[in-house]
Order: structure tokens, then sequence, then C-alpha cells
């Protein structure tokens, strides 16, 4: 499957598929005059690709989260909302889905994971291919605090990402926060991609900060999948892949 994404800034992303554009976690509409080149969704413009619109909000931080998406209705026609089930139910405008749930929305299966955080990360399975967007799924190890909580959120993270074996999964959305300094920034994506199969990577959650990237490129424990990571410079970036 072709695809192309757009970074929209943090964990936001455009997903174009032939058939499909899944918008995962927007909030940063600013400016918003602009266009998916600047990380913005512009519905007229969205509507003027012709696809099937599905937004989805992983949970409600508000750098994941802005009411604005609701705003589309009347310009993207039958454009779709899946929420994670922590953020107050919309009842004809909303589907909700809870951590562990599954569904078949027709054109595509959605499988909600339980964030170490909060919310949900999702599965899609759509044309073929195999999608993940991690939401604040990730192994939220933080220096200072008591190495007992530490202890359980690596049990709690790995126990979700376990649960993937055996998927192949060809586009993940995979956090990789510098506040966690390093070493421990890389210790979810680290553990996913040793234990998942996957084939290209797009890292979020690290705001306007990109040391990531270079502590990535020097990082031994990545040389076994570093070059399928893709590196991220810009907000309204755009990227073409073959998935």
């Amino acid at each position: 499957m072709q695809a192309t994404v757009h970074y929209l800034y943090n964990s936001g992303f455009a997903l174009e598929t032939e058939k499909h554009l899944f918008i995962f976690d927007y909030y940063l509409d600013d400016p918003p005059s602009g266009g998916l080149r600047h990380g913005v969704i512009n519905p007229r413009e969205i509507a003027a690709l012709g696809k099937e619109t599905v937004v989805l909000v992983s949970h409600g931080h508000f750098d994941h989260f802005n009411r604005v998406i609701f705003g589309w209705r009347g310009a993207i026609p039958g454009v779709r909302y899946i929420l994670s089930s922590d953020i107050p139910h919309r009842p004809g405008i909303a589907a909700a889905i809870a951590p562990g749930e599954e569904r078949d929305f027709g054109d595509f299966t959605l499988r909600a994971l339980r964030s170490t955080d909060l919310g949900v990360a999702f599965l899609i399975k759509t044309e073929g291919s195999t999608l993940y967007h991690g939401g604040d799924l990730n192994w939220w190890h933080w220096e200072g605090e008591p190495e007992e909580d530490n202890r359980e959120m690596a049990l709690l993270y790995k126990k979700e990402i376990d649960s993937l074996a055996g998927e192949h999964i060809d586009l993940a959305f995979l956090p990789l926060d510098p506040r966690l300094e390093q070493p421990a920034y890389l210790l979810g994506m680290d553990y996913f991609l040793r234990h998942v199969e996957v084939g290209r990577v797009l890292p979020m959650h690290f705001g306007d900060d990109g040391r990531v990237f270079d502590w990535l490129e020097r990082d031994p424990r990545a040389a076994a999948y570093r070059d399928r990571v893709v590196r991220i410079e810009r907000r309204g970036q755009s990227f073409s892949l073959e998935l």
C-alpha cells in the first residue's frame, strides 16, 4: 500500500491511504488558515481529497485532543470520530472505544490497547496493511520516581506490547520523548521494535525538541532498526511511504 504521512505536531499525524485519511491526536490548530503543509487541518483541503476521513483521539490530554475537530463535520463529508473512552462520549457524533476493545467499522478494524498513562493506543487493519498509533502508551521511566513505580511501569508496558506478538505492523507511530533523558528515552521504542515486527516507524511526542533523532543516530541500542525510523525535521513535513 502506498501512503502519505503528514506530521501535524507532537503526536498528531494525518495518514493518507488510497481510500482513507486517518487523522490522529490533532491539537495544535495554529495558524487556523493553514493547511497540511503547515501541519494544520483545513477542512476544505481535506474535503477536496475525497477520501473516507476518520479522526481518532487516543485520550483527553490537551496535547492530543482539541475540540475544534468537531467543527469539521459540516465541511468534510462523512467524517467519522473515534474517541478513547476517557473522553466524554458524544452520542451520534463519535464512537467511544475502551482499552481492550476490538471494533469492526466495516472498512477497517480497530483494536484499543491500554495506555500506561491515559486512554488507549490504536491498532488498525485496513486496505491490506496494519497501522499502529501508540498514543501515550510508553515505557515512562522518570528519573527521581520511586524505583517501585518505575518497575511497575515496565511491567505494564511490556504486558501491552507482548499482546501484539505475531502481528506484522507496516507503520507504527511510537513515542520518543526527550523529557525522559538518556538512556530512558529509548526504552519504549527499543522494547517495541525488538518484540514486534514493524516495517516503518515515525517517532512522536517530542514536541519542539528534535534532540532525540541525534541521540537515536548515535545510540548503539538502535543499530538493528535505525534504518526503519523516519527522521522528522519540521511540522508540516510529509513523507511518501510504501507499506
